[in-house]
């Protein structure tokens, strides 16, 4: 196994390892750790070169940063990713990858993301503790994605008041694009509070089955923006806002879970100058990260302490919406001002105790 450093501006430590017998080629980057210990996902992806995918896990550990800053995880900001063929996997791999991460010395702690299940993180943990989001039979906290989409019902809520002066769900119209496992459960939630939910997926038997078993309105995939709604969801793909999309968006609000909606950081501000009301992704879609930062806390994790801690995407949101008001600001730069004030008073906190 090599590990070697690649030296980036902004970061403090990305590292790449390459292992001839497992066939692992690996990045991991730590972004901050100002805050605690830097928390973010492993993914596994066939890229086209590690250019490529140093770029993913730049801009992802950056992302984490600023999700852990504002939903107060007491974490930082980091992010692996493998590059390789996510139908190829074998336990040497996973072991070795485990190492990778314990070569950090706890200084990044890995969890799921694309491509990575349980069972290869099960792997992961027989060369290193520096792992999250396990089963609840291992000690973890089990699948994440019913706390994501709770997170983001609550801030949801948020929304609604902002852009219509009330939590109300009865009679709002919620387009949700991508059913998932957060989406899905996002949409069941959305249709108890009384909201009129309309889906849509690539997935037509996925949309189908939750039609059949919840009554929710479906519309195709293709054309779901044609579909006037109060409340946009993007619970897919990343970057689906932009030039081409934005204009033709019929709804007050967009509120959904997928990561990287803005395909770039100026679309924000021209959903704003559109009178489009948008939940920064990283502030909404927290409730997954929350869940599995209590498995960091003395005693283990604590289901009743991460929904607490997960409802409070709303409060989140509320103070993202308020600095963006009294600033004249677009909300995906309040977002980024409200992690920048916590990291720093985390900074001046170090400081001071030294």
């Amino acid at each position: 196994m090599q590990i070697t450093e690649i030296r980036v501006d902004g970061y403090e430590k990305v590292v790449r390892c390459k292992d001839q017998a497992s066939g692992l080629h690996a990045l991991i980057a730590v972004h901050d750790t100002t805050l605690g210990p830097a928390l973010g996902g492993m993914r596994m992806l066939p890229y086209a070169n590690e250019e490529e995918a140093l770029f993913d896990v730049l801009r992802l550990s950056r992302g984490m940063t600023y999700k852990s800053a504002v939903a107060d995880t007491g974490l930082g900001g980091g992010k692996s990713v493998i590059l390789g063929d996510p139908k190829i996997k074998s336990p040497a791999l996973f072991e070795t990858m485990g190492a990778f991460v314990d070569s950090l010395g706890g200084k990044y702690i890995t969890a799921e993301d694309m491509n990575i299940g349980i069972a290869d993180l099960e792997i992961v943990r027989r060369k290193t503790r520096w792992v999250t989001g396990l089963s609840l039979q291992a000690g973890g906290s089990g699948n994440p994605s019913p706390y994501t989409a709770r997170g983001a019902f609550h801030g949801m809520r948020a929304v609604l008041e902002e852009a219509f002066g009330s939590p109300s769900f009865k009679g709002k119209r919620v387009l949700i694009q991508g059913v998932g496992a957060v989406g899905g459960r996002l949409a069941e939630l959305l249709k108890e509070a009384g909201a009129h939910v309309i889906i849509c997926d690539i997935n037509e038997t996925r949309v189908a089955e939750l039609c059949k078993k919840h009554g929710f309105e479906s519309v195709s995939d293709a054309t779901h923006l044609d579909v006037p709604c109060d409340v946009y969801s993007p619970c897919a793909r990343g970057a689906t806002l932009n030039d081409a999309s934005i204009p033709k968006l019929k709804c007050k609000a967009i509120a959904g879970v997928a990561n990287n909606q803005l395909h770039e950081p100026r679309h924000g501000d021209v959903l704003r100058d559109k009178g489009i009301l948008y939940a920064p992704d990283y502030v909404i879609n927290a409730g997954g990260i929350i869940n599995v930062s209590l498995e960091m806390i003395a005693g283990g994790y604590n289901e009743a302490k991460a929904v607490a801690k997960i409802d409070r995407i709303y409060d989140n949101l509320k103070q993202v919406f308020a600095i963006a008001r009294e600033q004249k600001i677009s909300t995906h730069v309040a977002a980024d001002r409200l992690a920048e004030q916590r990291i720093a008073a985390g900074r001046k906190s170090k400081v001071a105790a030294r």
